[in-house]
């Protein structure tokens, strides 16, 4: 009864909270100094149409590295304390066959869906979506596959050089910027080309790609991960 009466009062509390902020907030009239500026000049500096992904990965290119940097480190921690309870076990004697439906289903829809995650961010330049959207996809096709024959092994070695390789070359991109264009993940160490084509926005299609490999990589690094743990 106590612990109702205390979710009920937090339940409360925090509608209040929220009522409080709705009633209060009052739109800006007009942008700030930096949103004037991202507004009126990415497109000219930076040549992608879609101002979002710019901003992400031009002017906000350091918090992007973080942002991965955090990730990757979330799938080493995530690896390392499942490793400690991973046992070494026959899992094709424990689990039933996957159903007839969910393999053949699994078979026609796993490439269609590494295609989109690949199409999200190729075409982050230009249309909403980016890196990380395109890498998580990824790792949905990865997850559907552990769905379908959780006795299915992936190899560790494989997943881990995709991610490195990816996070080595992102940087590597981020150093040319610095040294051949304006600062560190200019795009403009290639071409502009032509505003709205996929041949756009300098070196951003190529940043996103490997951006995406290397989030679609620790996703699925740690869905194997929990699908070879003790218990799942």
């Amino acid at each position: 009864m106590i612990r109702r009466f205390s979710v009920l009062l937090l339940l409360v509390g925090l509608g209040a909270i929220f009522v409080g902020l709705f009633a209060g907030y009052t739109p800006d009239s007009e942008l700030n100094l930096s949103g004037r500026y991202y507004a009126e000049h990415t497109a000219a500096d930076v040549g992608a149409a879609n101002i979002v992904t710019a901003i992400i990965v031009t002017y906000r290119g350091l918090d992007t590295l973080g942002e991965v940097t955090v990730l990757f480190l979330t799938a080493v921690i995530v690896g390392l304390v499942l490793s400690r309870g991973r046992q070494e076990r026959s899992l094709q004697r424990q689990l039933p066959e996957p159903g007839e439906l969910l393999a053949i289903g699994s078979r026609m829809l796993v490439p269609l869906i590494l295609l989109l995650g690949a199409y999200v961010f190729v075409n982050g330049h230009l249309t909403p979506g980016g890196g990380f959207q395109g890498g998580a996809i990824i790792a949905s096709g990865v997850l559907m596959l552990l769905l379908t024959d959780p006795a299915r092994r992936f190899g560790h070695g494989l997943i881990s050089r995709v991610e490195s390789v990816s996070g080595v070359v992102y940087v590597l991109i981020g150093l040319a910027g610095l040294f051949f264009a304006g600062g560190f993940l200019d795009n403009r160490i290639l071409p502009l080309g032509d505003f709205g084509s996929i041949f756009s926005a300098g070196a951003i299609p190529v940043i996103y790609s490997f951006v995406g490999l290397k989030v679609g990589a620790e996703f699925s690094s740690m869905l194997v991960n929990l699908s070879e743990t003790e218990g799942t």
